[in-house]
């Protein structure tokens, strides 16, 4: 079957397809849109860092009208803070247990699992992606998570594989030249 050309190398047209479909893009945190390093410093403080092309990417989908979400594992002010800065209100923290949160995203915003994507890095991640139409790992995931995705990013968590994923949604809804020029 002949695949078709994305900025990042080609793929199956049944994944862009699959791809069209999707109305909710849910991210983990560390490991995806942060290279899952967490820097502790002496009074206790905790850093992370997020990429600006992410952050860029989900402001463009959400413009399309495709909705964000994240759930991650960990408690983090600082996730809270990222995320509202890029008008994310959908943030689900401290979840041991990802679908429990997942299924509660879904029945609020009124959709089903096949209009949802999930870009995960480690195991907890996998039962989520199992119910997503559009599974994803980034580069760098956990080998379990690599063998249960649908589409592998080329770009490392916390390097731009949001964004990647965020150009992936954006070809498939016909809106990737939409984006030429734009100040999100």
């Amino acid at each position: 079957m002949t695949k078709i050309d994305t900025l990042y190398g080609p793929v199956d047209p049944a994944l862009l397809a699959i791809a069209a479909t999707v109305r909710l893009l849910v991210c983990d945190v560390d490991g995806v849109l942060s290279d899952g390093r967490i820097y502790m410093g002496n009074q206790g403080e905790e850093l992370k860092a997020f990429h600006t092309k992410d952050g860029f990417g989900l402001k463009a989908i959400r413009e399309l009208g495709i909705e964000v979400a994240v759930i991650t594992g960990r408690n983090s002010r600082i996730v809270s803070d990222r995320m509202t800065t890029l008008g994310i209100e959908h943030i689900y923290q401290g979840q041991g247990d990802k679908l429990p949160a997942f299924e509660d995203l879904l029945d609020k915003l009124g959709l089903d699992a096949q209009q949802a994507a999930y870009i995960g890095d480690d195991v907890i991640d996998i039962p989520v992606m199992r119910a997503c139409a559009l599974c994803v790992a980034v580069a760098d995931a956990h080998p379990l998570v690599l063998r249960s995705a649908a589409y592998v990013t080329r770009t490392r968590g916390g390097e731009g594989a949001v964004r990647e994923v965020c150009d992936l949604l954006l070809q498939a809804h016909g809106q990737l030249e939409h984006m030429i020029g734009a100040s999100i």
